[in-house]
């Protein structure tokens, strides 16, 4: 089973390989019905989750067969609802290449006008460009966008303007895949290939590998940054029912009132 995903993984576009989860749900849920790991996201509780990764970095039990929520996926719903308002207040928010386990439970939240966004994604409200996005400035008390930074070839001028859509004193929680062996990012405009990107960053379409610098980052495009150890909040027990990377740390970013 481990073989045949990642074969699916290396191959499959994520669009496809969505589609044909959601197909194969119902068999694995028998395949991996059990109690030793739960999803916050759905509530469901399963024997393990299934492997996930791209190349060498796919790792067995993270990706939840029935709503697909990977280890940030979980810990960043915890988040909103144990350290945040989200799930409380009225909230415009906007949601940059929305994730699959969230879209359909933030679409049905009563209090959030919710606005979902990408470049190319064909499920998406509205389409534009993180570079210089279509939205007005000061539009949205809170704006989600994980796992996307690393894609864009200018990150400054993406973060200043995720900056501008935000109303003064609104969040944002933007998180990335990081390093946290590294003390500063490594980025190398002459890596370009599919493979080099690979070898150097971890994945084919990143162009950029972050290091333990990344809040420093967010800072210089003008965020107020909170990094919080969530994770540690969480009993051992809990960290791995729950399959976190206990090394996560959410980037939890406001725009300054001033």
């Amino acid at each position: 089973m481990k073989q045949a995903i990642k074969l699916l993984l290396k191959f499959i576009p994520r669009p496809l390989l969505i589609r044909l989860s959601l197909a194969a749900r119902k068999p694995l849920h028998l395949i991996y019905k059990g109690n030793n790991t739960e999803c916050p996201v759905c509530g469901k509780t399963s024997r393990k989750f299934l492997p996930y990764g791209y190349g060498n970095a796919n790792k067995d039990n993270r990706l939840c067969p029935y709503c697909l929520s990977l280890e940030r996926h979980r810990l960043l719903w915890l988040f909103l609802k144990e350290k945040t308002s989200f799930f409380n207040d009225d909230l415009k928010v906007l949601h940059i290449a929305p994730e699959q386990p969230f879209i359909n439970k933030f679409k049905k939240l009563s209090n959030i006008d919710y606005i979902t966004a990408d470049l190319y994604s064909p499920v998406v409200d509205v389409k534009t460009d993180i570079r210089d996005m279509v939205f007005n400035d000061n539009e949205f008390d809170f704006v989600i966008c994980n796992h996307v930074l690393e894609h864009i070839d200018d990150e400054q001028k993406a973060m200043k303007e995720i900056l501008r859509v935000m109303k003064p004193g609104g969040k944002a929680i933007l998180q990335v895949p990081i390093d946290y062996s590294l003390d500063t990012t490594f980025e190398d405009p002459k890596i370009t290939s599919k493979k080099d990107r690979e070898k150097y960053y971890g994945q084919y379409d990143h162009v950029r590998l972050y290091g333990k610098d990344y809040p420093q980052r967010l800072r210089k495009a003008g965020f107020e940054v909170t990094e919080d150890d969530f994770v540690n909040s969480f009993s051992p027990e809990e960290q791995e029912r729950y399959r976190f990377d206990k090394n996560e740390i959410i980037y939890f970013c406001k725009k300054p009132i001033n």
